[in-house]
């Protein structure tokens, strides 16, 4: 609310910013007793009009400025030759300033609309999850360090397969734009794997296949044809990139279980139904290397996270949200905010991930150091009682 208050103040002074100019110039005319002429600066106003609110204005205001030059004001009105000098400077000035204007009007609408592509782009790439997902309620969120960009190097995707709710939450090394790529690759391997995989394990080293064959890729493309051989490029590959990535595959009794590649773990959720409100981190034992920069091990033990019991909620995060810093260098309180969050009850995905980010940009006064990805989700679904078996029917004895 008080950020659109200022955008329309700011508006309104920029389109009336114009006039206030001409009466000022017109005021200072009439009322300066030094004998000096001022009414040349009326030539200003249209150019202030054309590169504040468009063409129409500076083309109105520009012939009343024409015409206020020609008046005989002050001490101008001895000075015949300077009013028509002022009068044929502020009609050129409108000349100029309609055809600029006009050109900067086509290029603004042309940059709009290439923000829009991409918007859509980025938005298909890191789509929105849905608001319930086999009986989880799931909410996720993105704040980019990259002015202009709606995602980055972070990325998270929830998927209801045959083998359960499986969620990944990745962070690529780097930031903004030019991490797109890796993001991609990595997506779109998850949403195949996730479903083809009947063990979280083999999703895992489907996530490490895709980023080894991306980075080759990309690394053959950057040095171009013949520019080195197939080892050199593998090479430079597996050296630049690396991605830290989570793995969770929850069931249908709340089971949860973890692969963890140098991410950070996530945080549990417990609302005043089962205690007192909090948030802890859950951390089951250590993580793997990041993907890429050495290869998986041969066995890939899962790790079992507390069972998820209704109510309950998981909050996902990038190390951009620990690793944030106010403008005295303190950490942000992460812990402590989603604690704040745990105290509604149950804990809604929605407004805990809306909280957390408020908080965020409220701690480093909108100036992010790095992209924050949040992902929450809680256990929504309710356990049905058992139903008693059917009693046998009675047979009827045959006289």
């Amino acid at each position: 609310m008080i950020r659109e208050r200022a955008l329309r103040w700011r508006r309104g002074l920029v389109v009336a910013l114009p006039g206030l100019w001409v009466l000022g110039v017109v005021c200072w005319e009439l009322l300066s007793p030094l004998g000096a002429q001022f009414v040349q600066l009326l030539a200003a106003a249209p150019a202030i009009a054309c590169a504040g609110t468009g063409r129409r204005q500076c083309v109105v205001l520009g012939g009343a400025c024409a015409l206020f030059a020609l008046v005989p004001l002050g001490s101008a009105g001895r000075a015949e030759a300077g009013r028509l000098g002022t009068c044929c400077a502020i009609l050129a000035v409108v000349g100029a300033g309609y055809l600029t204007s006009g050109r900067g009007r086509r290029l603004a609408q042309e940059l709009e609309h290439v923000r829009e592509v991409a918007a859509a782009a980025q938005r298909a790439l890191l789509r929105p999850l849905p608001p319930l997902l086999d009986g989880l309620a799931l909410a996720g969120g993105h704040l980019s360090a990259s002015r202009g960009a709606l995602v980055g190097g972070d990325l998270y995707e929830a998927l209801a397969t045959p083998h359960g709710v499986r969620v990944v939450m990745g962070d690529v090394r780097g930031h903004g734009l030019p991490a797109l790529g890796t993001v991609a690759a990595l997506l779109g391997s998850f949403r195949e794997a996730a479903h083809d995989e009947p063990e979280l394990p083999g999703v895992l080293r489907r996530l490490e296949r895709a980023l080894q064959r991306h980075l080759r890729e990309r690394a053959r493309t950057d040095a171009g044809p013949g520019a080195a051989s197939a080892g050199a490029v593998r090479e430079r590959a597996d050296a630049e990139e690396f991605v830290t990535v989570l793995l969770l595959e929850v069931s249908e009794e709340g089971e949860v279980t973890a692969l963890n590649c140098g991410h950070p773990w996530p945080h549990r959720l417990t609302g005043t139904p089962h205690g007192t409100p909090r948030a802890v981190t859950v951390a089951p034992g250590d993580p793997l290397p990041p993907l890429g920069a050495f290869p998986l091990p041969a066995e890939l033990p899962l790790l079992a996270l507390d069972r998820l019991r209704p109510g309950d909620a998981l909050v996902l995060h990038t190390d951009g949200a620990e690793d944030a810093r106010d403008a005295a260098g303190a950490f942000f309180p992460l812990t402590g905010v989603l604690t704040e969050a745990a105290r509604r009850t149950p804990p809604a995905p929605a407004a805990v991930v809306e909280h957390v980010q408020d908080a965020l940009l409220r701690h480093t006064g909108g100036r992010l150091g790095d992209d924050i990805a949040l992902l929450a989700l809680r256990n929504d679904r309710t356990r049905v009682p058992a139903r008693p078996a059917p009693a046998p029917l009675a047979r009827c004895a045959r006289r």
